[in-house]
């Protein structure tokens, strides 16, 4: 009984990881900061939130008439 126990406890958080790692957690706000005139736009009409931040994107709807689905900035850090 024990095993059988242990083993589906095992399956549940084998499963439960497994699904947490497909989830996309967002991007920074830094990379978000993307002044209105300089935005790029990277969505559709009326994508949702959800949809654009799962696309990479940032989302703003606070700015009429500027794309609210829009490309975040370039990570600027040099790596050699």
């Amino acid at each position: 009984m024990e095993a059988r126990v242990l083993w589906l406890l095992a399956l549940v958080l084998a499963l439960g990881s497994s699904s947490l790692a497909d989830e996309y957690v967002g991007l920074s706000e830094n990379l978000c900061a993307v002044p209105a005139k300089n935005r790029v736009d990277c969505g559709y009409p009326d994508i949702s939130p959800e949809q654009c931040v799962n696309r990479g994107c940032c989302f703003d709807s606070s700015i009429p008439e500027v794309p609210w689905c829009f490309k975040p900035l370039q990570d600027t850090e040099c790596t050699f």
